[in-house]
């Protein structure tokens, strides 16, 4: 239930889509007696569009997420064990085209093989399910072990975790596959914007881990000022972030975190 909810959820309250239904209801008003209204909602829809798209709202929205947890230090010694969190892989492409077709969360995929060369003790779980609501999709996870093993990591060595959806199932999944013992050391590899939500995750499932962000999409507060050269990029940066944001809150408020926007 809280599947299906969070899905329907996130696909209402994204800025694009919330953008564009304001101005299809100014159309279709055009037609009736509300004319002044329906042209008062075409004209916020394409400005506040703009605004979305081509101002630096997107940057300014993710940048405290990405920001929130540092880049992992290695200096305190090697880790037992590597989560990695699906996100990097496109499982239809990838079973219509009988290839691995990754998306632009790869880099998580290029952490945990780099990991796994400069760490071989440590365990690796890549935890991806389908995350589709409607259409049947296969999981992740078999695909990114396929990646894995042509980058040179021993098949052995990974764990697929394929029947998580969300995050939240991500976390219970992973800790009952994994089994963390006492004074064990998990990384938790995921996209930067994504670890706040992540880490509040694991830490309501009572699987201790540590951040390991990768797939930063911004330079630093730098970007905070810096424009969008187009208006599809900066539409799918804000929707990124809100999509980021609105999950956190929900998670909070559905009782499945015990914290809002966790840090280190």
């Amino acid at each position: 239930m809280f599947f299906a909810a969070s899905k329907i959820l996130g696909f209402f309250t994204l800025p694009s889509n919330v953008l564009m239904a304001i101005g299809l209801i100014g159309l279709i008003l055009l037609c009736t007696r509300l004319t002044r209204l329906a042209s008062w909602l075409i004209v916020t829809s394409l400005v506040l569009i703009a605004v979305a798209g081509l101002s630096p709202l997107g940057n300014a929205l993710i940048l405290p997420l990405e920001q929130r947890f540092p880049p992992w230090d290695a200096s305190h010694g090697p880790p037992d064990g590597i989560v990695v969190l699906g996100g990097a892989v496109s499982p239809d492409v990838s079973a219509a085209r009988g290839a691995v077709a990754l998306d632009e969360g790869a880099e998580r995929i290029v952490a945990a093989a780099e990991l796994a060369r400069r760490y071989p003790y440590a365990r690796i779980v890549y935890s991806g399910g389908s995350n589709a609501l409607i259409f049947a999709e296969s999981a992740e996870a078999p695909f990114a072990v396929q990646q894995l093993e042509a980058l040179g990591v021993a098949r052995d060595r990974i764990t697929s975790e394929e029947q998580s959806r969300n995050t939240i199932e991500n976390a219970v999944f992973s800790r009952l596959i994994a089994n963390p013992k006492p004074g064990e050391r998990w990384l938790l590899v995921t996209s930067a914007h994504h670890m706040p939500r992540a880490m509040a995750a694991f830490r309501a499932a009572g699987f201790p881990v540590e951040a390991y962000p990768v797939d930063w999409r911004t330079r630093g507060m730098i970007d905070a000022t810096q424009p969008f050269a187009s208006l599809a990029e900066g539409l799918r940066r804000t929707d990124t972030a809100v999509h980021e944001w609105i999950g956190l809150l929900a998670y909070r408020l559905a009782g499945k975190t015990n914290i809002l926007f966790p840090g280190p």
